[in-house]
């Protein structure tokens, strides 16, 4: 059974005036328990507003989201269990920041849910541990670090409700390439530490491709596809036609393939394309 699971979603903001826009148009997807998902999509393709039905934020016009096979709004009076299940981190989450010290804000959602003093400080630790903050860290006021350290901050402060799926909106919006490289790292190590449900939606493909085990891109409201990695960067060209730009190495060898030099498979990060590259060099030259 599916974590997660929508079933002909639509979402119309403004309904029934002249501004009305369907945002979300009957999309239908599953998603498996324990998964690292990537959500990309354009400027304006529902991205951002699929993602928020997932924990209930918004309720759909029409359709439903099933979580661990049970309709969310079956009973509205306990949507606020489905976002203690369902972690939502928003861009620029350091913005929300407002505790004392870093750890009375990591420790503020797990506070919430009526957990011992006990249980709320291996959750703050382990979290900070996973994202990379220092005990050090723990009693110094969140206003006095710098901004990668407060993104961080924010986004243990969602993962230590320990929710069965977190979901990142543009977590590594306006870092610096050692920022943002540092943030998925340390996303991908909460991942295998826990084994839990994430998402984490881009816009770019770079950010996600090389830990990704399936990425959903949303163009226009629907979707335009959800599968494995591999086989969504075997439409590289269309995904570029619907505005989506695609790792610099696989345009590289898109213009190799064009050239008539078809290495036979899909090339989405620089480490597999240096192996690639070697192994193809080697046979030439007989080694």
């Amino acid at each position: 059974m599916p974590i997660l699971e929508t079933q002909e979603l639509t979402y119309t903001y403004s309904q029934g005036t002249p501004f009305e826009k369907t945002a979300v148009d009957h999309v239908s997807l599953k998603i498996e328990e324990g998964e690292l998902i990537g959500v990309m999509g354009h400027t304006g393709s529902g991205k951002s507003t699929l993602i928020q039905h997932f924990n209930g934020l918004l309720r759909p016009t029409s359709g439903k989201i099933l979580l661990e096979g049970k309709d969310i709004w079956e009973n509205k009076e306990k949507i606020r269990d489905v976002r203690f299940k369902v972690g939502l981190v928003f861009q620029y989450p350091e913005y929300q920041l407002f505790e004392e010290t870093v750890y009375k804000d990591i420790a503020f959602g797990p506070k919430n849910m009526g957990l011992d003093d006990a249980e709320i400080k291996r959750r703050v630790y382990a979290t900070a541990h996973d994202i990379g903050l220092s005990e050090e860290l723990m009693e110094r006021s969140p206003f006095e670090l710098s901004g990668g350290q407060k993104r961080r901050v924010a986004i243990a402060g969602v993962m230590a409700m320990e929710p069965k799926v977190l979901i990142l909106d543009e977590p590594t919006a306006g870092l610096d390439p050692a920022g943002r490289d540092k943030i998925l790292g340390h996303i991908k190590a909460y991942h295998q530490r826990t084994g839990n449900t994430t998402l984490i939606v881009s816009h770019s493909m770079e950010d996600i491709a090389s830990f990704a085990d399936r990425i959903l891109v949303m163009s226009k409201a629907k979707l335009f596809c959800f599968d494995e990695t591999v086989k969504v960067f075997s439409r590289a060209e269309e995904i570029a036609q619907i505005g989506l730009d695609v790792p610099q190495i696989t345009k590289v060898f898109m213009k190799l393939k064009k050239q008539g030099l078809d290495f036979g498979k899909e090339v989405y990060t620089v480490g597999y394309a240096k192996d690639l590259l070697m192994k193809h060099l080697n046979a030439r030259e007989g080694l």
